[in-house]
């Protein structure tokens, strides 16, 4: 048994945050699912690189080249055609844990992160086309994308939240989710075939709270706050799931909405390098683990339940930040401001470099 298979038996679900043609084609996916991989997750700068640094997609964007697509079109095409081949390939792993696992994530265009109607077209357009079960659509937990959540949810589609930075972005998203189970059940749809996960940013919580304690001279809360923070939204999950408004819903076949921790490769080399992944282990939760991540937890990760662990002295530290004049209210909106623009140069970054390839192709 792998520590991945481990780590299944105590709730949580290990899934990779990378996706290439050559994963797929080259039968590494489907060892990596043998170890007890249990889904995949992906991102414009994950396709960039992919693109950008092979060649197995040339053949392909010549072949559209000739057809007359732009490089909007072009991009989709390939994501599409990697993205249902991941889900193929995860299919048995999703029917063998009746819908719990085996899913892919696929970004809409992050540059609807602020268009409530856009992304809700955006969105049921790659659901239809990419037409499989274990598939998520990602859309980010920004003002205007709380009430697409939901809307979408209510049409039974499957999503998957991301930037999630703060206790409040995600008490948003998981009414949203609620809401629109309670939607789709109200209209007699199967809310048990609804599959979501609130993605909660964790590492670069420590990147800019670490600058800000440095400034002040701090040094024994710096590399805490990411990790002590994940375990008060983690605690807020517990209270959700404990609600009656959930209890309800949850009675009607609804499948928990489970925390998922992205961003959990470590930025700080002088930081343990499973240190997002060995301190947030506990059930009901998903970790998506860039490839490097996942390599150092295969070789030297805990295995234990630990995001309950030490809770009263992680909210202590968190006082004694805002004592600091750290506020942790306005590093999150900062947070998730910054990570929309991220995403909208990574996809122009992504676009443009597939317009380099056309040129030289």
């Amino acid at each position: 048994m792998t520590r991945l298979h481990e780590f299944a038996k105590l709730g949580q679900s290990i899934w990779l945050d990378y996706i290439s043609r050559s994963l797929i084609t080259s039968g590494e996916l489907q060892s990596l699912i043998g170890e007890g991989l249990r889904g995949i997750t992906s991102n414009p700068t994950i396709f960039e690189k992919a693109i950008a640094g092979s060649v197995a997609y040339d053949d392909d964007i010549r072949r559209l080249s000739v057809q007359g697509k732009t490089d909007l079109e072009i991009y989709e095409a390939l994501a599409i055609h990697d993205i249902k081949g991941a889900a193929d390939l995860l299919r048995p792993l999703h029917e063998e844990t009746k819908g719990a696992d085996g899913y892919v994530s696929l970004e809409a265009n992050p540059k609807l992160a602020y268009d409530t109607e856009g992304t809700i077209v955006e969105v049921r357009r790659l659901w239809k086309l990419l037409a499989r079960p274990n598939v998520m659509i990602k859309v980010p937990a920004t003002a205007a994308g709380i009430p697409a959540i939901e809307r979408l949810t209510a049409d039974g589609i499957n999503v998957n939240i991301t930037l999630i930075f703060s206790v409040s972005h995600y008490d948003a998203v998981a009414r949203a989710y609620t809401g629109g189970l309670e939607k789709l059940a109200a209209a007699g749809g199967p809310v048990e075939k609804v599959a979501s996960v609130a993605s909660f940013f964790v590492s670069r919580i420590d990147t800019i709270v670490d600058g800000a304690l440095k400034a002040k001279g701090i040094t024994d809360l710096q590399g805490r706050i990411a990790v002590d923070y994940s375990k008060v939204v983690y605690s807020r999950f517990r209270e959700h799931l404990a609600s009656a408004r959930w209890k309800d819903i949850a009675g009607r076949g609804a499948r928990v909405q489970r925390l998922l921790w992205g961003s959990t490769g470590t930025k700080n080399p002088g930081y343990s390098d499973v240190l997002y992944v060995d301190h947030l282990i506990g059930p009901d939760t998903v970790n998506t683990l860039p490839p490097a991540t996942l390599e150092a937890f295969r070789d030297h990760g805990r295995v234990a339940v630990t995001a309950a662990e030490g809770m009263k002295d992680a909210r202590a530290r968190l006082s004694r930040l805002e004592a600091l004049g750290i506020s942790m209210d306005q590093i999150t909106r900062k947070l998730q401001d910054d990570g929309v623009a991220a995403f909208a140069r990574s996809f122009e970054g992504l676009l443009n470099s597939i317009s380099e390839k056309r040129k030289k192709l």
